[in-house]
C-alpha cells in the first residue's frame, strides 16, 4: 500500500501495460470530512507483471455524473446532487485508462437514489445519507403531489428518479409521523446502523421496541432535511421553510387532500388505495410484521372531510425533503470474462486488468440499465477473483 500516492498515467510499453505513473501527496493527518490537500512532493513510478484497476465509478463527481447522465431515460441531468460516494470516487482512473488504450462503455448506465438526506456528522465532504424506508411514507414530489403509482419509498428506484426528474425539481418529500420512521426509517451506512453492525442481539431486537432508533432520533433532530411537528399546518410551515429559491412552496390544503385521502382507506380491509394494499401485503410476512413494517394507522387524530391537522395516534409527523443523491456507476471499462481489459477493436488489452465498479461491477455493464440493491457486491467479488486468477497465470 503507497498512501498519498495519485496515480497519473498507466505506463504501457509496446502495446503492455507494465506500471502506473503519478504524484506523491503532501502527507495529511486531517480528521476525516475535511478535503485532503492535493499539493505535490513529486513523483513515483511503480511496475509489475500486470495492473488491476480497481478504483470505482464516478458518484463522487457530480459533473462528471451530469456529463454522461442518460436524459432520454431519467430526464434532463440534475442541477442539485448530494454525494453517496466519497469524493475520492471521482472517475479519474476510468479517463486515465481510456487515455491508456482502454475502451470504455455503457457510461449513461447509473444507480443514483431518491432518498438522499444531508449528514450532520459528515465522513467525507458533502456526505450524504440514504433512507432506507417501508411502505407506509407518503410520498410527494416537489409540487405537493402524490407520485405516480406503483413509485411508493423504496419500489422502483430508476422509475422514481426519472419520476421526479420529469417534474423539473431535483428532490421530493416524505410525511410519515414518528410510529412509522421507527420502525421503517433504515438509515444506510454502518455508523447509523449500530444495532446491526456491533452483531449484538439485544441491540437488533431493539428496533422491534417503541421509540425512534438513536440514529433516526438525531437525524429528526440534527438533520437540516427533517421537520417535526404536532399538526399538518405546522409541518407544512417547516418545509416551506427549506424550498431553496427556484423550487416551489407547498400548499397546505393540497398536501392535506392526499393525506386524507391515504388515511381514509387505513381502516378499509378491502382497500381501493394501491398503496395501502402494499402496506397489508408487506406485513404478511411475519418478520416484517414485527421488525420493520407499521402497524397500519392514520397520520392525523381527526381524518374527517374538512378537516385533519393534529398529529394521529402515531405521535409527532415528521416530513423530510430528500434529494436525488448519487452511488453506482453501472458502466465502464470493457472486459473479457477473465477481467482483462478491452480495446476499442476488440482486442484484449495485454497486462491491463479491472474489477469491481470502475468496470461496470463486470465486463463493462453487467447489470444492464437496471440493477437491485444488494447484487452490486458480487459483481465486485467475482470480477477481482477473475482477475486475480487470470494475472496469477500470466505473470
Amino acid at each position: 500500500f503507497a498512501v498519498r500516492h495519485r496515480v497519473d498515467e498507466i505506463v504501457v510499453e509496446d502495446g503492455r501495460a507494465v506500471g502506473v505513473r503519478g504524484a506523491t501527496l503532501v502527507p495529511c493527518d486531517l480528521d476525516r470530512g475535511v478535503s485532503s490537500p492535493r499539493e505535490e512532493t513529486g513523483t513515483f513510478e511503480f511496475r509489475g507483471g500486470a495492473v488491476l484497476v480497481s478504483s470505482g465509478g464516478i458518484g463522487g463527481n457530480p459533473d462528471l455524473v451530469r456529463r454522461y447522465w442518460p436524459s432520454d431515460r431519467l430526464g434532463d441531468a440534475p442541477g442539485d446532487l448530494i454525494l453517496g460516494v466519497p469524493e475520492h470516487v471521482d472517475g479519474r482512473m476510468l479517463e486515465i485508462s481510456g487515455t491508456a488504450g482502454a475502451n470504455l462503455i455503457n457510461r449513461d448506465r447509473m444507480w443514483h437514489y431518491t432518498e438522499g438526506v444531508a449528514n450532520f456528522a459528515p465522513i467525507w465532504p458533502s456526505h450524504a445519507i440514504r433512507i432506507i424506508p417501508g411502505p407506509s411514507t407518503l410520498w410527494l414530489d416537489a409540487t405537493g403531489a402524490r407520485m405516480p403509482v406503483p413509485l411508493f419509498p423504496g419500489f422502483h428506484t430508476t422509475a422514481s428518479v426519472e419520476a421526479i426528474r420529469r417534474t423539473g425539481y431535483d428532490h421530493s418529500w416524505f410525511i410519515l409521523d414518528s410510529a412509522i420512521a421507527e420502525k421503517e426509517f433504515v438509515l444506510s451506512g454502518s455508523e447509523q446502523n449500530p444495532e446491526m453492525t456491533d452483531k449484538v442481539v439485544k441491540k437488533f431486537l431493539s428496533r422491534a421496541k417503541k421509540g425512534l432508533p438513536p440514529s433516526v432520533g438525531e437525524f429528526a433532530e440534527k438533520g437540516v432535511d427533517w421537520v417535526v411537528a404536532d399538526s399538518l399546518e405546522e409541518l407544512v410551515t417547516g418545509m416551506n421553510e427549506l424550498v431553496r429559491e427556484g423550487e416551489p412552496e407547498l400548499e397546505v390544503e393540497k398536501v392535506r387532500e392526499f393525506v386524507l385521502a391515504m388515511d381514509g382507506q387505513m381502516d378499509n380491509p378491502f382497500a381501493k388505495d394501491a398503496q395501502v394494499q402494499a402496506i397489508h401485503n408487506s406485513r404478511r410476512v411475519l418478520t416484517d410484521k414485527l421488525t420493520r413494517i407499521a402497524k397500519p394507522h392514520k397520520l392525523l387524530a381527526d381524518s374527517g372531510v374538512g378537516s385533519g391537522s393534529a398529529a394521529g395516534s402515531g405521535g409527532p409527523l415528521i416530513a423530510v425533503k430528500v434529494h436525488l443523491m448519487t452511488r453506482k456507476t453501472l458502466g465502464g471499462i470493457e472486459t473479457t470474462l477473465d477481467s482483462q481489459c478491452l480495446r476499442p477493436d476488440g482486442e484484449p488489452f495485454p497486462g491491463l486488468y479491472a474489477a469491481g465498479e470502475v468496470a461496470g461491477f463486470g465486463g463493462g455493464g453487467v447489470h444492464g440499465y437496471n440493477s437491485l440493491e444488494g447484487t452490486f457486491l458480487g459483481g465486485c467479488i467475482f470480477s477481482g477473483m477473475k482477475a486475480g486468477r487470470a494475472m496469477a497465470r500470466e505473470v
